[in-house]
C-alpha cells in the first residue's frame, strides 16, 4: 500500500530511521454517536417462520459493529447482511446467548436485511450498534494509535482489532464510551 516514505535522516552521520506516517480520521459527533442497543431493530418478536427484515429502527451512524440481545433464553442464530467501509457486501452471525448482549466483530457501514430465528419460546430481539468504529485499513500488526473526544485526549489507548484480509474485521473501541455530544479524532501512526 505504499504507506512507508523512506529514510529520515539523523544527527548521526550513516544512520537512518524508517519515516512513518500520521493517518487522521474525524468523526462528527453524529457519526460517533453513543451505541445503542436497539438501534437497528427494538423488541421484534420471533415467530415460527425465519423472518428477513429489512426495515430498521436508524440507519448506521458510520462504519460501526452490530449487537443483539434476545428478551428471553434464545441461542439460535441471527444473520446480518450489509456493507463494509469499502461497499463491499459483508454478513456475520451472531449467536443469541439469552439476555446477556453479544458483540459483533465486523464494522458495517450500512445493514441492509436481518435474517431472524425461529422462536423457541416467545423471546423478542433488539438489534443495535456498538462503540468498535470500523477502520478504512487492513492492518497486519496494531500499529500506534491515539483518540480525543472534543479535543480532549484519552489518557488510556483504545482497543484495536486487525486483520490483513477483510477490512470490516478492522476496528477501534475508545477507551471512554462514544458520546451524542462530542467529535471523535483519531490517529495512527503507519
Amino acid at each position: 500500500m505504499n504507506r512507508y516514505i523512506g529514510q529520515l535522516g539523523t544527527d548521526v552521520y550513516g544512520i537512518g530511521v524508517d519515516e512513518a506516517r500520521v493517518g487522521h480520521i474525524h468523526l462528527t459527533k453524529e457519526q460517533a454517536c453513543a451505541a445503542d442497543a436497539d438501534g437497528l431493530l427494538d423488541g421484534v418478536a420471533l415467530t415460527e417462520a425465519v423472518q428477513t427484515v429489512t426495515e430498521f429502527e436508524k440507519e448506521m451512524p458510520y462504519a460501526r459493529n452490530v449487537t443483539v440481545v434476545a428478551s428471553d433464553v434464545a441461542t439460535t442464530k441471527i444473520t446480518v447482511y450489509g456493507t463494509n467501509i469499502a461497499d463491499i457486501a459483508i454478513s456475520e452471525e451472531l449467536t443469541l446467548n439469552g439476555t446477556t448482549p453479544v458483540v459483533g466483530a465486523k464494522a458495517f457501514k450500512t445493514v441492509t436485511s436481518i435474517v431472524l430465528p425461529i422462536a423457541t419460546g416467545k423471546e423478542t430481539v433488539d438489534v443495535g450498534f456498538g462503540d468498535k468504529i470500523g477502520l478504512p485499513f487492513m492492518f497486519d500488526a496494531k500499529p500506534l494509535a491515539f483518540a480525543m473526544q472534543a479535543g480532549t485526549l484519552e489518557s488510556t489507548a483504545p482497543a484495536l482489532a486487525v486483520d490483513a484480509d477483510e477490512v470490516e474485521k478492522n476496528t477501534i473501541d475508545l477507551n471512554s464510551a462514544l458520546d451524542d455530544t462530542k467529535d471523535v479524532d483519531i490517529f495512527f501512526v503507519i
